[in-house]
């Protein structure tokens, strides 16, 4: 029988929801139990990859090919449990559905209201899938009154009445500020946040009070007083100086007890938490540094390269080295003046183009492939970096008008929209005019590697692998012939060898193009093998230059 454990965001601030369900997860994890974290979101969008990252930040896939809110990569970074479809839900897809059962006449003519019918599909989604685990933290997205989130109040208020006592559990993140000019906290935004949560008929179990400073004990016991809970269930959550040093933090002020209390466990195992101890040592007591250049079109909320930044962190984790990311907008390269590019990417020890989508800072990350392989720095590009990389590549072997299709009609489409491929399943096929969100080749695909190939040895000595994409051009496969001749090497592809899958470099200390995003699936304590090797060859730079 799973326990439930929900989480909501205080009035004033819900910022570190996602942080803190991951961290309770892998603190419950850490003492053998099986966890799995759902993500409801009161926005209406059906499809989080429809949104743009500038609003929203990062949208995560999941192996089987959901777009969905970035807490899912907090998630599993912190767990090692594959998100997946299922695992997160908009108030868009609950509405869509209930519309479409509406239109079949499942209602049988009913009136349609939001209870039962919407909570109804609310609760049916946080009770499916099970799947033998011990406990499943329900995370609702925004804020306690925020109109969007009040079905997803009234069905978790259902829950708590119909499932057996000590089943659930609710969990407040509230801010508890601290007025400098009056040099003290204020517990009032929690105490309103309680009373605002309890008008819904919610009382909150245990309460994790974001704050900057220390909460003193008689605080604790005022917010505990005020609150109706217990003063151990005021667990502070002040700043971390890393998100890794989070799960320890909560489990020195007793985040994980107080939870399992609250469920009447008693005989709970102690935590093994050896791996995050290790991950912390590693952060913290780095033997070097090294300074990686992104060249990307969102640098401008860095919240859009979430699990990049993370996965260059884990890289650096691997080599026990400090990773210090320089985040540079690809526009300020398109002029014609180079000595910008020269200024800016000289000091890097590395240079890594990520995804992305339009025409715009396109020209500034081929100017940046073109100054990593001319000058051998280590190159890194994913998805449409390396895209990028075969433009450049096509260019400097005589193919002047080499572009893509997605940034207009072009008499040389070294990149384009493949409207048919064969996986497992079967025939994959896209319109070219199709919706933008239905047209991506989404989730996980199989490559094939060729023996001998520096990513072969990067992988293992592989020779197949699965990663997870999100894109809706290819590389054209035409044009393999004349880039390799350049000496690009094509030594990745799809199982029907149609689609490129991955470019290198031989005679280049180090230069990797993938088109999917191997980010998604690096982990703390399992850093990807590609940002490992890529911050290990950056470390090999910064020591020749």
């Amino acid at each position: 029988m799973a326990r439930y454990i929900f989480i909501t965001g205080g009035v004033v601030s819900s910022l570190g929801k996602g942080l803190m369900a991951a961290s309770l997860a892998a603190l419950l994890q850490a003492r053998g139990y099986r966890v799995r974290i759902r993500k409801f979101d009161p926005y209406l969008n059906v499809d989080p990859g429809t949104m743009s990252p500038y609003q929203h930040g990062e949208v995560y896939v999941t192996d089987d090919g959901a777009e969905t809110d970035l807490d899912l990569g907090h998630y599993e970074r912190f767990t090692g449990v594959s998100a997946r479809q299922s695992d997160n839900i908009t108030s868009g897809r609950v509405y869509r559905d209930i519309i479409a059962k509406e239109r079949r006449g499942d209602y049988l003519g009913a009136t349609v209201q939001v209870i039962p019918h919407v909570t109804d599909a609310i609760k049916e989604f946080a009770l499916a899938d099970q799947d033998d685990h011990d406990f499943i933290l329900c995370e609702i997205g925004g804020t306690v009154g925020d109109i969007e989130s009040l079905p997803f109040m009234e069905a978790i208020r259902q829950i708590r009445n119909e499932l057996e006592p000590f089943q659930t559990l609710s969990v407040h993140v509230t801010l508890v500020p601290y007025i400098a000019a009056a040099g003290e906290l204020k517990t009032k935004p929690t105490q309103h946040s309680v009373r605002e949560l309890a008008s819904l008929g919610i009382k909150p179990d245990v309460l994790l009070c974001r704050a900057e400073h220390p909460i003193p004990d008689g605080e604790r016991q005022k917010i505990a007083n005020f609150c109706n809970v217990r003063k151990e269930s005021v667990i502070p959550a002040l700043d971390a100086p890393s998100i890794y040093s989070v799960p320890l933090q909560y489990h020195q002020e007793g985040l994980d007890a107080e939870v399992l209390r609250g469920f009447g466990i008693t005989d709970a195992p102690d935590p093994d938490l050896s791996s995050w101890n290790d991950v912390t040592d590693r952060y913290f007591n780095p033997e070097g540094e090294v300074t990686i250049g992104v060249v990307g079109k969102y640098v401008g909320l860095p919240d859009a390269y979430k699990s990049l930044n993370e996965a260059l962190v884990h890289g650096g984790l691997a080599n026990r080295v400090k990773v210090n990311i320089k985040w540079i907008d690809a526009e300020v390269f398109e002029g014609e003046d180079q000595s910008d590019i020269v200024a800016a990417l000289e000091p890097m020890d590395g240079i890594l183009v990520p995804g992305g989508f339009g025409e715009r800072g396109s020209e500034g990350k081929i100017s940046s492939v073109r100054f990593a392989r001319e000058r051998k720095v280590p190159f890194f590009g994913i998805c449409l970096g390396m895209q990028m990389a075969c433009i450049e590549a096509a260019r400097a072997v005589g193919i002047s008008e080499a572009s893509s299709t997605e940034f207009g009609d072009t008499s040389e489409p070294v990149v384009g929209i493949i409207t048919e491929w064969m996986t497992e399943e079967g025939l994959q096929s896209r319109e070219e005019g199709g919706d933008l969100g239905g047209t991506m080749r989404l989730g996980a695909y199989e490559a094939k590697l060729s023996a001998n190939s520096h990513t072969s040895r990067i992988y293992g000595g592989a020779s197949s692998i699965s990663e997870r994409h999100r894109h809706r051009y290819e590389v054209n496969s035409t044009y393999i012939e004349p880039l390799e001749s350049g000496g690009l090497v094509f030594s990745g592809m799809s199982p029907d060898g149609l689609l490129p899958e991955i470019v290198e470099r031989p005679d280049h200390p180090w230069f990797v193009g993938v088109q999917f995003h191997p980010e998604l699936k690096s982990k703390p304590f399992d850093p990807h093998p590609l940002f490992a090797g890529f911050i290990a060859a950056a470390l090999k730079q910064s020591r020749l230059v």
